[in-house]
């Protein structure tokens, strides 16, 4: 362990990085995201782990994981951002930093992908850097949470 663990959770269809609409999303798979937020962590003193799922259900529990051991919380929640308040409303729960991100940004797409439910209660959100989104989020909890 190399420092305070932050919790990186992706949801639906991130476990595709690298096949899934490349010229939106960028040719990074999951697996090299995975590793590169561990070494941005191990950088700035921050013990990473990177989880991934296609499951709402998974992403709640994990979410109130967080909150009962107050981790800080990289969160992509793909599509489930637009519409999941169940997601909502365990991410409230998270004492810890939070943060919000998108390699895309979702403004400048598809008008549903303009509203985003989870936005309300993180602390903050990062979007349109592809995955340099991450570095900043994992930056931003390392100078919030020391």
């Amino acid at each position: 362990m190399t420092g305070r663990r932050v919790l990186v959770l992706n949801g639906p269809n991130l476990g595709r990085l690298g096949v899934r609409e490349p010229e939106i999303y960028g040719h990074t798979t999951h697996e090299e995201l995975a590793r590169a937020c561990g070494d941005w962590g191990a950088e700035l003193g921050l013990d990473v782990e990177v989880r991934q799922t296609d499951s709402e259900a998974e992403l709640v529990g994990w979410l109130h994981e967080a909150a009962d051991a107050r981790i800080p919380v990289v969160l992509n929640a793909g599509a489930f951002t637009h519409y999941s308040y169940a997601l909502r409303d365990a991410l409230a729960q998270v004492p810890a930093t939070t943060v919000e991100v998108h390699l895309s940004n979702p403004a400048a797409r598809e008008e549903f992908r303009h509203t985003s439910v989870i936005a309300s209660v993180v602390t903050g959100s990062i979007s349109g850097f592809g995955v340099d989104s991450y570095a900043l989020a994992l930056r931003a909890i390392a100078g919030r949470d020391a």
